[in-house]
């Protein structure tokens, strides 16, 4: 299946979509309602004690300094009360940001953990057009800015918000007219933050899709590295990352060109000229009445208050929108219906003798071009079916539909005579056991390897499962046995190693159908020929369909199915098909060198 380096959604949000976002993400807040009710209310004093500090400058100018009286009783109330409010304001600022904090890593928290689950439940076609890198990008870098909205835009928007309405009143309640005359500035001032989303909503898509490449990159040219070296493709790597990268870059700095122009240089300039408009009315209102240097003092503060928070919020703009379209992307994944298929569960539909019935299925990956073309066989309880041919033929197909991999519509796989999707899902995975051509090793120990966690496997049906398979011979030779440590993948081990440990914890669970795809296909002779004996006893009083590419491996098979484009060609025993002198016959001949 094909792997696109771009995911198949579009992030350029428009308003609805960003407002869409954003009451989203909101919802994930409802469980944390006490903890962000209290936050409020400590954002609710801290803004209170910093619009009331200037205020009492007021006072202290235009009642006392500017007079030049000094009672001493009432200079010291009046320092005690402003020292006071400022340690209010510190303390419940603090105990703000600690709350916005830690309900924001709270909501991420759950985020990532919803991501993660959803991870698990999507079908194997989802993962064959998104590489891996673009999904961890999600999980992680996605996430991160998520938090950065909360911890850092949500927190200021709402104390911006508290902030400019107290100055408004505060202002209102020195002169009407001039703070009338400082509402002129609003429509100004969203009309350039309106002209910022706009932009910068579609240079933030454009990097955060480019980071998501870069991931996808990086983790391919990690994960294939000896290829790399091998081929001699360094170069060929380098220059594609740093292409890239360079186009990330660049649509980084078109969001700092933004930034740059449209936030704190324009509201600067608009805080400015509001600052010379109260000057110059102060200047003309003291030709006809007195003007008190503590009014002006105030309403330049609250003027600048006013504005101080909005400039706050406008830098926050860059981080909101980075956010919101991290969400998307985020949502996007949890919103995606490429899930694995859904069992309709029947409770008495289990499996009990392993009889597996393929029905005229037919199946395609795309929609348009068939890879499986009217499969019909059967293998009975304890029988061997072997599935031979070139590549692509549909070998692998077969089996990922048995697996439950792919959903299938046409035709009809059973399983001891219930349609497979009608089989628990549980059962389904107990009693079936699959071992790959390129297993995977986790990281961890041995013994948790296979084991997998299984909630009541013991340590002694960890060790027979071991035996059994024949993998206790290098697993006794090393100096912890099976509490050896597994780096990841299982790097340190050999290929016949890895896969001999994916045999024991096949038979540790012991299933009742065996699904074996090119299992030998990496094992050096010599190890092969100590596990063939194994996989007999493995196979015995299982039904098992096993895709073989050495044809010396499966000529005691109770049925073989020779497959070319998706078709069975040919079907028989190991000796019925050489008498026939086809497809089978020939590639035995190819294998022993007689062709």
């Amino acid at each position: 299946m094909p792997r696109h380096n771009k995911a198949h959604y579009d992030y350029q949000l428009s308003a609805r979509d960003q407002w869409r976002v954003l009451m989203r993400l909101i919802r994930y807040t409802f469980p944390f309602k006490w903890m962000i009710a209290a936050a409020f209310g400590m954002l609710a004093i801290s803004t209170a004690a910093s619009v009331a500090t200037p205020y009492i400058v007021k006072v202290f100018i235009d009642d006392y300094l500017t007079p030049r009286h000094f009672p001493q009783h009432e200079i010291i109330w009046l320092v005690v009360i402003f020292i006071a409010i400022e340690l209010v304001g510190a303390i419940t600022t603090y105990i703000n940001i600690y709350m916005f904090q830690n309900f924001a890593f709270k909501i991420i928290q759950q985020l990532r953990i919803d991501a993660f689950d959803k991870i698990g439940n999507l079908g194997m076609k989802y993962f064959d057009e998104v590489p891996s890198g673009s999904i961890v990008s999600r999980l992680t870098n996605d996430t991160e800015a998520i938090v950065d909205m909360f911890t850092g835009v949500f927190a200021s928007f709402l104390m911006a918000l508290f902030t400019v309405i107290s100055s408004f009143i505060m202002m209102f309640i020195l002169d009407v007219r001039l703070a009338l005359m400082a509402l002129l500035f609003m429509p100004i001032i969203i009309l350039v933050l309106a002209l910022y989303r706009k932009y910068a909503s579609l240079f933030f898509a454009e990097a955060r899709e480019r980071l998501s490449s870069l991931n996808a990159k990086l983790a391919e040219s990690i994960e294939g590295i000896r290829m790399i070296q091998v081929f001699n493709q360094e170069k060929r790597l380098q220059e594609e990352l740093a292409e890239i990268n360079e186009e990330y870059y660049q649509y980084n700095l078109k969001t700092i060109r933004l930034d740059g122009l449209l936030l704190r240089p324009a509201i600067g300039m608009l805080s400015i000229f509001a600052t010379v408009m109260i000057l110059s009315y102060f200047g003309l209102l003291s030709f006809s009445s007195t003007v008190t240097a503590g009014v002006v003092y105030a309403f330049v503060q609250y003027m600048q208050r006013f504005f101080e928070p909005i400039n706050q919020v406008s830098q926050n703009l860059n981080i909101f929108q980075q956010a919101l379209v991290a969400a998307n992307r985020v949502f996007a994944l949890l919103d995606n219906d490429t899930l694995e298929p859904k069992q309709e569960a029947v409770a008495d539909h289990l499996i009990t003798n392993g009889k597996i019935e393929f029905k005229d299925v037919t199946f395609s990956y795309d929609g348009e071009h068939d890879v499986l073309k009217h499969i019909t066989f059967t293998a009975n309880p304890g029988e061997t079916v072997a599935l031979v041919g070139h590549t692509g033929s549909g070998k692998s197909t077969i089996i990922n539909l048995f697996m439950r991999f792919y959903e299938f519509q046409h035709g009809e796989i059973c399983v001891d005579g219930h349609s497979i999707k009608t089989i628990p899902k549980e059962d389904l995975k107990r009693k079936v056991g699959l071992v790959l051509q390129d297993p995977f090793i986790f990281y961890g120990t041995i013994f948790t390897n296979i084991k997998l966690y299984h909630p009541t496997m013991t340590f002694e049906q960890v060790k027979d499962a071991a035996e059994f398979v024949h993998a206790d011979r290098f697993i006794n030779q090393l100096p912890d046995q099976y509490n050896h440590k597994v780096v990841e993948k299982g790097s340190a081990f050999s290929s016949g190693e890895r896969q001999l440990i994916a045999f024991a914890r096949t038979m540790a669970i012991d299933p009742k159908i065996l699904i074996l795809d090119e299992a030998t296909a990496y094992i050096d002779s010599e190890t092969e020929e100590q596990i063939q004996d194994s996989l007999k006893v493995m196979r015995k009083g299982r039904t098992t369909l096993a895709i073989a590419h050495r044809l010396s491996t499966i000529q005691d098979a109770d049925q073989i199915l020779v497959l070319n484009k998706g078709e069975i060609v040919e079907r028989g025993t190991h000796e019925t098909l050489l008498k026939q002198k086809g497809i089978y016959y020939n590639m035995f001949l190819l294998q022993n060198g007689q062709h």
